[in-house]
Order: C-alpha cells, then structure tokens, then sequence
C-alpha cells in the first residue's frame, strides 16, 4: 500500500469529515436526524464547481459560497420542516434530498444523469487538513457556547428546553444551517477532488452513510465523528481487494459495535489534552508500582 493510495484515503475521510461534523451538530448535539444532508452536499458541490469554472473563482470562495447556498436553502427547509415531530423530520429530509437527487438528474446545463465532467482538480492533503481543523474549532466553540448548551438542552428534552425560556425553533434552525453549510463545503470539496459530478453521487446511500458514521462514533462527540469518519471511510477501501466481502466485513464491523456499545466508539466522550495527559501519568504511576 503506496503513499498515494494512503493519502487518497486521508482526503476522502477527511471530505466525509466535513458532512459527518454537520451532521453531528444537528443529529449529535441537537437531537434532529436527518437522512436529506447528500442533498445539501449535492447543492454545495454544483454550486462551488459553478463558482470556479463560471466565473473563475479561487478554491476557498468557491467552497464557502457553495456552503452559505446550502445553508441559505436549509432555511426555507427549516421554516417548513423544524416542527414536525420525530420521524415525520426525517422522513421530509429523506423527501428533500431525493428531491434534489432527481432536479439534478434533469437539469442538462450540469449534464443531467450523465454527469458534468471537467472540473479542476484543486484539492490536496493539505487543504483539506486545514478545512477539518478550522470546521472542528469552530464545532467546539459553537458547542461550548451559550447556543451550544441551548442545543444540547432541546436534544435532552424539548419541552423542558421551551419551559425555562429557550427558543427551540430559533436553535435548531441555526444547527440545520451550520449543519447544511458544513454539508455544502463537503460537496464541493468532492467536485474539486474527483473532477467530476454526478447526481447519484448524493443519493440517499450517503446520506444514510454520513448518519451511521456518526452513530457508530457516538452521538454528541466530535472525536467520535472523526474516528468514526477514520475508520468507516478506510475499511471499505482497505478491503476493496475482497470484493463483495469487504461490505459484510463494514456491515459486521457496524454491527458489532452497536452491540457491544450501543452509545457508539466514544459514547459522548471527547479526548482531550488534559486527558491524555491524565493517561499518561496513570500509566507512569502503573510501571513506577510494577517495579516496585
């Protein structure tokens, strides 16, 4: 396994990692599943690829633009959608994203079905890596913000959340637009890697991926969506050679976790610096007691 096959699959997880941190912020953190979010990719990939091949925009502008698109959309999503109650939200997200999937399908100025070919190849490692680490930060302030309490205070319990003055609808609008924006970014980073789009590409097969990644990583934790993101973005690719085999190796690996932890690999947990130094110094104490 050669550098180059390694480092496609760094920026593969790492173009998941985006969607997947989104979809953490809205289904994690603030207790809304949604399986539509390949359609907010979807709208932030033609969007950016638009934005560099139209009018000839830099890489930056062009994913930012694409994302405050999606974001834009998933307002009047919101607006329609936000007060339906537990599945009824789920099942309108699955309608929007296939909505979407199939607009795309027919609209030939993007190549329709056929795809749209062409777009240049400007995504490396490196600035993929610095998108992850800028879209965490911002997660991680968000969440120990004020707003980010309120959220997590609508996913515990919701009426309780509306009894001591939070505006619900106010909070879990502004977690489906960073959510769809985050999506957004993530799509075009996609159009921008692999030179080309196409429809299917953003089928409900993503979007139900991007929501077992963040279950299997652990519902409201952000280092659970980057080793979720890590290890279910390389094993199907890892095991490619195996053919059919390597989707029952994914399916088992799934399974297995949600068995043996059914809160996921982190189970809400985050790491932390201070407690990896705290390990550390546990494992010190452990040797200097064995040799003693």
């Amino acid at each position: 396994m050669d550098w180059f096959y390694i480092k496609g699959i760094l920026i593969l997880s790492g173009i998941n990692l985006m969607a997947v941190l989104g979809l953490s912020l809205l289904t994690g953190f603030t207790g809304l599943f949604s399986f539509g979010h390949a359609g907010f990719m979807a709208i932030g990939a033609y969007t950016a690829a638009t934005m560099g091949i139209k009018l000839g925009l830099p890489l930056i502008p062009s994913l930012l633009i694409g994302g405050l698109i999606s974001g834009v959309i998933s307002l009047f999503i919101g607006k329609l959608t936000l007060n339906l109650k537990g599945d009824y939200f789920c099942i309108a997200t699955l309608g929007f994203g296939e909505a979407i999937r199939l607009i795309l399908d027919n609209v030939q100025y993007f190549g329709g079905a056929r795809g749209w070919p062409g777009i240049p190849l400007k995504i490396d490692l490196w600035n993929v890596a610095i998108i992850n680490v800028v879209g965490i930060l911002i997660l991680i302030n968000l969440i120990n913000s004020r707003h980010g309490r309120n959220m997590i205070a609508v996913r515990e319990e919701e009426l309780a959340a509306k009894t001591i003055g939070i505006d619900t609808f106010k909070h879990k609008m502004i977690s489906l637009f960073i959510s769809a924006v985050y999506a957004g970014i993530a799509g075009g980073m996609v159009g921008y890697y692999t030179g080309f789009l196409q429809p299917k590409m953003f089928s409900m097969n993503k979007s139900t991926e991007l929501t077992i990644i963040v279950i299997f990583g652990g519902i409201g934790s952000i280092s659970g969506s980057v080793l979720g993101t890590l290890l279910l973005t390389a094993l199907p690719e890892i095991l490619r050679a195996f053919a059919l085999w390597r989707l029952v190796a994914y399916g088992a690996a799934v399974i297995f976790i949600m068995i043996s932890r059914p809160e996921g690999l982190m189970g809400g947990k985050e790491i932390t610096l201070k407690g990896f130094i705290r390990l550390l110094n546990i494992r010190k104490r452990s040797g200097k007691a064995a040799e003693g």
